[in-house]
């Protein structure tokens, strides 16, 4: 059975949790993975720790093992743009298929207030989990990035 521990500015995580949930998101987003400094920003904004109105990560474990991560961070946008988007979600190679992402995505959008957006790859195959769930392709996603 999973079980899940939530982490907010109401319950901070210790500094080597954060570095566990940091390395096992680095690990396990496999080809879609981003750098570690990108998932430690992500997490600290959820934690409330930079300027935003914060989220949360989720955190599934068996025994001792964690077995999924989930980032959430809440948009301020309620209104017109989903209040949630769910940034990084994990589950480690050896526990997949066993439903343990699903679980992880229903707690996740339980804890959530408002609704949830999440950007996935169209090659992804987690992209069929979030269909079932009840995820729907509304918009095609555009970006720019500028030289810096």
């Amino acid at each position: 059975m999973l079980r899940f521990k939530i982490f907010n500015s109401s319950n901070p995580m210790t500094d080597q949790e954060r570095t566990g949930i940091i390395d096992f998101l680095h690990t396990h987003l496999d080809q879609f993975r981003d750098t570690k400094e990108a998932i430690g920003r992500a997490v600290a904004y959820a934690m409330n720790e930079t300027p935003g109105p914060g989220g949360f990560v989720l955190q599934g474990k068996v025994d001792e093992d964690i077995v999924g991560v989930v980032v959430i961070n809440k948009t301020g946008m309620e209104g017109y743009i989903p209040e949630n988007i769910l940034v990084y979600i994990a589950v480690d190679q050896k526990f997949r298929g066993k439903g343990y992402g699903k679980e992880l995505m229903v707690k996740a959008i339980e804890l959530a207030e408002g609704d949830v957006k999440l950007h996935v790859e169209h090659d992804n195959p987690a992209r069929f989990l979030y269909e079932k769930l009840g995820f729907t392709n509304k918009y095609m996603e555009m970006r720019l990035t500028k030289n810096k």
